[in-house]
């Protein structure tokens, strides 16, 4: 294993800061044994192929569904979304939506994505809602 010296601090990234899911990114893309997160350049790496133009959109949503996925349980349930849609609208409280908005807005989730009817969505079923957005592929990219 190399030192400490083939490491990439998250700072190198660039633009990559601005990612409100950035954390999760490198947790996902992360083979650190020591679980800090940190990347090595071969983890680097595989996340730039990840989020380049050439990646298919299977590959792409996999990895979406793993850095949504954020108690690593597998499942997009209600907590997942929560989290999901507080990344996306910002943490403020003028950005932040109402508890009511927030049931709704899962519940409208869950009836769209939630095909066997269990209370969460899984990798198959986030893969299926995917193939109906055309844009996924090309808006799943970071730029440096």
């Amino acid at each position: 294993m190399g030192g400490s010296s083939s490491l990439l601090p998250r700072e190198a990234l660039g633009e990559y800061q601005a990612n409100p899911f950035q954390h999760r990114i490198c947790h996902v893309f992360s083979t650190s044994l020591d679980r800090d997160d940190s990347m090595s350049f071969e983890d680097f790496l595989d996340m730039l192929s990840v989020f380049s133009d050439a990646a298919t959109s299977d590959i792409k949503s996999h990895y979406a569904f793993r850095i949504f996925d954020f108690d690593d349980d597998g499942v997009l349930d209600r907590k997942d979304l929560e989290k999901l849609v507080n990344c996306l609208t910002g943490q403020g409280e003028e950005s932040r939506l109402s508890n009511t908005e927030m049931e709704q807005l899962i519940r409208n989730v869950l009836e769209e994505s939630d095909i066997d009817k269990d209370g969460t969505i899984n990798l198959s079923e986030f893969q299926h809602v995917i193939s109906r957005s055309p844009d996924f592929v090309s808006s799943f990219k970071i730029v440096l």
